[in-house]
């Protein structure tokens, strides 16, 4: 068994501090950016385009993940505290949120290029579990969104919680919906043709959604949510959510495939 008692804070210049948390934003977006431009685009106009594109995408990343956690997760704090709602250091992003807002930033910036938007969400998707992975190593360093109780070898102490010894749901998280999820999508880009855009993005919104489903159950539901629905957390409703729309977009893919 482990006990975490890491400073979410990484190094300080002067009253400056570098936090994990936002550190991982960094590394994410940036790698992400490197294997993207470097392994998955292949035409020269898209990976000039795609520097263009980045901004928009961390907008979205950031925009939507902060409204999405502060309507989802803390509403009523939120409204009583409209200032805190900029405070983005100290923590309080929705992943889903995020990834509405990366939806909306790459049709936008489509729209406004006359091409299809799933084009850059097939790329964006494949990189995505890169960010996920960082994400939540950096909420494992930081004591937060942490597991229930269990009596298991490799069970964690958060010392910034309790005394009680918990699954390490942070790196559950980091290795399915990051590790794996990226070979996943890695290997079925590999073998499924870019022609149909828009099933890499389907794929990741099932595969995710189903690792995140399952996860859920060894993870404490948000202390001010509780269980929603069926004993179900908002994490889980929402990742519901996204895989009903993931097995759509498939379905609606592979139709107009069978139409060509």
């Amino acid at each position: 068994m482990f006990i975490n008692n890491f400073d979410p804070v990484a190094f300080s210049i002067f009253s400056l501090e570098f936090r994990w948390y936002s550190m991982s934003y960094i590394f994410g977006i940036l790698i992400g950016w490197i294997v993207a431009k470097k392994f998955l685009i292949e035409d020269y106009d898209l990976k000039v385009k795609f520097d263009d594109y980045i901004t928009y995408l961390i907008l979205g990343i950031i925009i939507g993940g902060r409204i999405g956690y502060v309507i989802i997760y803390d509403f009523n704090y939120y409204l009583n505290n409209i200032l805190e709602i900029f405070k983005i250091w100290q923590g309080g992003m929705s992943f889903h949120g995020g990834l509405l807002g990366v939806i909306i930033a790459s049709f936008w910036f489509a729209k406004k290029n006359n091409e299809n938007p799933y084009i850059y969400l097939d790329v964006v998707s494949s990189v995505a579990p890169i960010g996920i992975f960082f994400g939540r190593i950096a909420n494992f360093i930081n004591s937060e969104l942490y597991g229930i109780e269990t009596s298991l070898p490799w069970g964690v102490k958060f010392l910034k919680v309790d005394n009680l010894y918990r699954h390490p749901s942070q790196l559950y998280e980091a290795f399915f919906e990051g590790i794996l999820l990226f070979v996943i999508l890695m290997y079925l880009k590999s073998k499924m043709s870019l022609k149909i855009p828009g099933i890499v993005s389907a794929m990741f919104l099932i595969i995710y959604s189903c690792f995140r489903f399952v996860i859920e159950f060894l993870r404490v539901p948000d202390q001010q949510l509780g269980y929603v629905l069926l004993n179900l957390t908002m994490g889980q409703i929402i990742s519901l959510i996204f895989l009903t729309i993931g097995c759509y977009l498939i379905f609606t893919k592979y139709e107009f495939k069978k139409k060509l």
